[in-house]
């Protein structure tokens, strides 16, 4: 059994919730500049190089990516053979109120959905576990903004619904969004399970590599259907029109009940910020 002590977890996570604000997924910045030479659109062009030199800016002046530094989700892979000397939970919490307040992030969080009240500190954090083989903690950091999560959508479709049915969802999502999530988005969809699982799954794609496919060719293929449907609608680079309305679509899946069909969307913006560490 391996000792891991929770101050260790704690440091881990401030670091990450700094790091994951100010430096965008390598992945996903180089389709950002990939798209701001490609695109055809004069418009949606310039504001893609905009966003190129604002992720210039931000790394080179250690300043946040976006304003809005989120709300922190942390998905943690538990090693079923250590053993974490301290309270994980507080651990994580603490992490990310030092990361948060020492590193200059802004606070978004408040006490109460209803009756609000910030807490000062972007505490508590969402937190995933999952318990793995091994002796190991991975940790991924995914702040998240509201501009795009407000847009995201869950529907339960019956199993009668089609192939086009879905992605006809998927595209629906993101032109009812138009400019509120910053396009060009980044698409999370989570298939099958149950109606909470479905989009557990839709966030947790959000966390894949962009330049990484579903390892099911069938879904791989979906994936890119889903894009170019996303694309087709010139929703565009802010909201202004053009080719490039989103960057990537991370399809995930899981067993469902065989009378539903659950489809979730998460809406990602251009900065769809995720970063890993493995103790």
């Amino acid at each position: 059994m391996r000792e891991l002590p929770a101050w260790q977890i704690t440091e881990a996570i401030q670091q990450l919730c700094v790091d994951a604000n100010r430096v965008l997924p390598s992945d996903l910045e180089a389709l950002v500049k990939q798209r701001s030479v490609e695109e055809p659109d004069q418009m949606a062009q310039s504001i893609l190089c905009d966003l190129c030199r604002n992720l210039d800016a931000a790394r080179e002046m250690g300043i946040p990516i976006c304003q809005d530094t989120g709300m922190a989700v942390v998905f943690a892979e538990v090693g079923q053979e250590l053993h974490i000397q301290g309270d994980f939970e507080t651990a994580v919490n603490e992490g990310v109120r030092r990361g948060y307040v020492e590193g200059l992030l802004r606070c978004s969080v408040v006490k109460d959905p209803i009756r609000r009240g910030n807490t000062e500190d972007n505490t508590p954090a969402i937190l995933h576990t999952r318990l793995v083989p091994g002796d190991k903690l991975t940790l991924t950091v995914a702040p998240k903004g509201f501009g795009s999560e407000n847009m995201s959508r869950l529907k339960m479709f019956t199993p009668a619904a089609k192939e086009e049915d879905i992605i006809g969802f998927v595209r629906e999502t993101v032109t009812l969004a138009g400019s509120n999530p910053c396009p060009p988005v980044v698409l999370g969809v989570g298939i099958g399970g149950d109606f909470e699982l479905a989009a557990y799954l839709a966030k947790k794609a959000l966390c894949r590599s962009v330049s990484q496919r579903n390892p099911d060719p069938y879904y791989a293929d979906l994936e890119q259907r889903m894009l170019t449907a996303v694309n087709e609608t010139q929703v565009g680079p802010q909201g202004f029109g053009g080719e490039t309305t989103a960057l990537a679509v991370n399809v995930e899946t899981y067993p469902t009940h065989t009378a539903g069909l659950p489809v979730a969307v998460n809406v990602g913006c251009h900065v769809t910020r995720h970063k890993t560490v493995v103790l």
